[in-house]
């Protein structure tokens, strides 16, 4: 049993900045690479950001410069900063990780509840 819990998302002015926040908790054995996807109206879900265990990062070229994950392996928790948002942010976002939970043989991917970000003039 497994669940990712987020926070963080809103409403913003073009130019402005937020912090989503995902914990991760419940019977977790690995915690492995952990990342940010968005989904906006009309549009298939995308990845935004990941993070390995280790802390190896890849951004979508359209975040690269203005988006910042990060995580807190001993909280069980990432993070993605958004600075210099644009409109074309506005989205769902879901956090997602990779998770052996204990007793568990195959690793399975979990996700958040997702969070409204709207960036908006």
């Amino acid at each position: 049993q497994v669940q990712l819990v987020e926070s963080g998302g809103g409403l913003v002015h073009p130019g402005g900045s937020l912090r989503l926040s995902c914990a991760a908790s419940g019977s977790i054995l690995i915690l492995s690479t952990m990342g940010w996807y968005r989904q906006a109206p009309g549009k298939q879900r995308e990845l935004v950001a990941r993070i390995s265990r280790g802390g190896s990062m890849d951004y979508a070229d359209s975040v690269k410069g203005r988006f910042t994950i990060s995580r807190e392996n001993a909280k069980n928790t990432v993070y993605l900063q958004m600075n210099s948002l644009e409109p074309e942010d506005t989205a769902v976002y879901y956090c997602n990780g990779n998770i052996l939970v204990r007793n568990g043989r195959t690793w399975d991917d979990y996700w958040g509840q997702g969070t409204q970000v709207t960036v908006s003039s």
